[in-house]
């Protein structure tokens, strides 16, 4: 059963963040967009908006991001994958999840993952276009981990 994250109200001091989209199933990658950028918005934060043409280019985009100067607070991953007949969308999944882990973990930037692996059209409009979207759980999410990584210590290298 698909439940909602309950939903936190982050007192954000604004900050800087990236959302970087597939089009590829645009009416629901648009929808996560849409919703992602209010949540930023009214949390009082910046956002750069980067379109990428499927969920296969979304790593190369958050790696260029992820070393921009002045730094974003967090990236913000977003995109729809529908299974289809071969294991093309796995193979996606796996590449898209794998890269996105390794540049979160190799720079210490919050790489927010909302590339969403479906079996159906009926799984996408409940998670998109439906009252529980992910690209407001994924703002939420961001803006959470951007406040928390605030207050750790430094990278010492």
């Amino acid at each position: 059963m698909l439940k909602a994250l309950k939903s936190h109200r982050i007192r954000s001091r604004g900050g800087r963040f990236a959302l970087i989209a597939a089009r590829y199933n645009a009416r629901y990658a648009d929808a996560l967009v849409r919703a992602a950028r209010q949540t930023l918005t009214s949390a009082g934060a910046a956002v750069r908006v980067v379109r990428v043409p499927g969920a296969f280019e979304i790593p190369a985009v958050a790696a260029r991001l992820a070393r921009a100067r002045p730094r974003f607070d967090a990236l913000i991953c977003l995109g729809v994958v529908i299974r289809g007949e071969t294991a093309h969308a796995d193979l996606i999944g796996r590449a898209v999840t794998d890269a996105l882990a390794r540049l979160q973990l190799e720079l210490g930037l919050p790489v927010i993952h909302e590339v969403l692996l479906l079996d159906t059209e009926e799984q996408a409009r409940a998670r998109c276009l439906g009252r529980l979207n992910r690209g407001r759980e994924a703002a939420e999410t961001a803006l959470a981990m951007a406040a928390l990584m605030q207050h750790l210590p430094a990278d010492a290298a």
